[in-house]
Formats: structure tokens, C-alpha cells, sequence
């Protein structure tokens, strides 16, 4: 008679057996490390003038540029699941943009009538105002262009003129995205001295030049006009750089730091996470949100699991907070 190739059952002596606690769905919900809420969640929405205007954005199925009349009915929605926040993006005609972006501080704005507009209708709902040049300027561009170069010093004062006037709108947080050096510093003395003691700061403080930004540079019809945004946004090879950013927007007074994207930079957050004492943000950027979007349509993936399992990944790695166009599906979803 041969011998079995195994041993017996009745001779396996395992001490560790892990997947007991995987045997049945109240056991992994009892031991389960990492949890989803919709008050994790942030919403980006893009806004654009006129009225009853829902206008699809073709590289992001489901996401559109809203009038304010209709940003208000997803806003009231978004309070609704229990989505404790939006972010603002304006979307500008080329007619109202210059080089130095002078329609960003016009108190009547398109954004800041958004911002006054939702915090008197919704007024639950945490409003976080974009800082920066690029939906304004026409050279595209998150800073002040001079013969070809981005200019960092001149930059900062248009930054914070353009926070005092949000702040006066009646913004929670004010958010600059533009990677110019010392900006977290200047707009909070800036902000204090206008007497905005309470609008936070949450600093883009790791944004990296990344390729998945496509849709929403077309959603936002912002791409520069010429060069690129290798100069102030972070190279993907370097890791030890965000640290060193994180921890000087720390010291310039932000109260919450963002890593921007978020999937393909994981490691990023977790570092950040690490090394900081403040909230961390990590934003699921369009690129990210259409990868899914675009596979799920030709049945590659399955969408809904896909959505959960990138953003419980965010979550695992050390993200507080979730900038992503999937809020609102997936609130409905942890809601049931």
C-alpha cells in the first residue's frame, strides 16, 4: 500500500490558524482593521454659469458641470447621505481670464456667489474653495507666468487676495492647490489679518505632476497653454520630498495636509500619516475615478467592488479624508 504524499489530517498540529477569524461574515465584520464611513468622504464638484445647466464630462461618466442651481440639489443630496463636505472648482468662459486671474477676487464671482449661495442653503455642508491661478489665468497655469517661467514670489499675494475673498464668502476651508513655496504661511498671516482666524487651511501639501490629471483638466478646460507643471508640482520618483513638505506647510500653519493622487501614491500617504500630527487628506483624482469608471463599462471590473476596495485602500493607508467623484455612490452604498 503507498503512502500518502501528505500526512494524515489527524496529524496536522497547526497552533495559528488565521482564517478562523474569516469564517463567517460577523467575524470578519468583528475584527475588521479598517472601516468606511460617508463622513470620510469629500465631494468635488465643478461649477459653471447659467442656470438648469448639467453638462456630462465626457472622460467622466456620472460627473458633470453644474450651474449653481443645480450644484445646489447634488449639495443638498451629498448632506443628505451624510457627505460632510464639497470642494469647489469654477469653471470660467475665456472671456473672464487673464494672466494675473483678476476674476478670482470679484466678490460677485461665479465661485464666490457658489460659496455664499450654498453655505445659505445648505448650511451643514462644509464648503472647501479651490486657491489657485489656473481656472483663471489664460496661460493655465497655478501661479503668475513672465516670459515663459512661473513666477513664486509675485504669485503669493493674488493667492491670498483671492482666499480673503472666498473666506469672505463664507468658505470653511480654504484649499491652495498651486505648490508655490511659503503660500501656506502667507495666506494664513493673510487670512488672520482679515480677521479669518477660524477659515482652516487645507494645504495641497504633496501634489505630485502626475499624468492621471487629463479629465479634469478638461472638466475645468485648464490645462496649461504652454510648458508643463514640472517646476512647482512634486516629481512621482521622489518620496522623501513630501515630508519635507508636509512638514513645512505643517509649520506654516495648515490644519489639514492633502496627497494628491491618491492610488498610485499609497506610500505616500502612509509616510505623510507618520511623520505629521494634523488631519491627512488624500484626493482620488479623475484619472483614477475614470480607470474605473471606463473598465467597469466593458465589464472588465466590477465597478461597485472596485469603488470600495480603492477607497478602503486610501482609508488603510493613513487618509482621514477622501476628495473622490464616487461620494455620493458610494454613501448610497455604506447607507444601503
Amino acid at each position: 500500500m503507498k503512502k500518502p504524499l501528505s500526512p494524515e489530517p489527524e496529524r496536522i498540529r497547526l497552533t495559528q490558524r488565521p482564517r478562523r477569524n474569516r469564517r463567517s461574515p460577523a467575524l470578519r465584520d468583528l475584527v475588521r482593521e479598517t472601516e468606511l464611513s460617508p463622513s470620510d468622504l469629500i465631494l468635488p464638484l465643478f461649477v459653471t454659469e447659467g442656470k438648469k445647466q448639467r453638462l456630462p464630462i465626457s472622460a467622466m461618466p456620472g460627473q458633470f458641470r453644474f450651474s449653481l442651481d443645480e450644484l445646489l440639489k447634488t449639495c443638498e443630496e451629498a448632506a443628505d447621505l451624510g457627505v460632510p463636505a464639497v470642494a469647489l472648482f469654477p469653471v470660467l468662459p475665456e472671456g473672464k481670464k487673464d494672466k494675473r486671474a483678476s476674476e478670482s477676487v470679484n466678490p460677485k464671482g461665479l465661485l464666490q456667489e457658489t460659496i455664499s449661495t450654498i453655505k445659505a442653503k445648505v448650511p451643514s455642508l462644509l464648503v472647501i474653495s479651490d486657491v489657485a491661478m489656473d481656472p483663471y489665468s489664460v496661460d493655465g497655469h497655478d501661479g503668475l507666468v513672465r516670459d515663459g517661467e512661473i513666477l513664486n514670489d509675485e504669485t503669493l499675494p493674488i493667492l491670498a487676495d483671492m482666499a480673503i475673498v472666498q473666506a469672505k464668502a463664507g468658505a470653511d476651508l480654504v484649499a491652495p492647490s498651486d505648490m508655490m513655496d511659503g503660500r501656506v504661511g502667507y495666506l494664513r498671516r493673510a487670512l488672520d489679518q482679515a480677521g479669518f482666524h477660524d477659515v482652516g487651511i487645507l494645504s495641497y501639501a504633496a501634489k505630485y505632476a502626475s499624468s492621471f490629471y487629463g479629465p479634469f483638466r478638461e472638466a475645468l478646460d485648464s490645462a496649461p497653454r504652454s510648458g508643463d507643471k514640472k517646476t512647482y508640482q512634486m516629481d512621482p520618483a521622489n518620496r522623501r520630498e513630501a515630508v519635507r513638505e508636509a512638514l513645512l506647510d505643517v509649520q506654516e500653519g495648515a490644519d489639514i495636509l492633502m496627497v494628491k493622487p491618491a492610488l498610485a501614491y499609497l506610500d505616500i500617504i502612509s509616510l505623510v500619516r507618520s511623520k505629521v500630527n494634523v488631519p491627512v487628506a488624500a484626493y482620488q483624482v479623475s484619472g483614477e475615478y475614470a480607470m474605473i469608471k471606463a473598465a467597469a463599462e466593458r465589464g472588465w471590473i466590477d465597478g461597485p467592488r472596485a469603488m470600495h476596495e480603492t477607497l478602503l485602500a486610501i482609508k488603510r493607508a493613513g487618509a482621514d479624508m477622501i476628495l473622490t467623484y464616487f461620494a455620493l455612490e458610494m454613501a448610497r452604498t455604506l447607507r444601503g
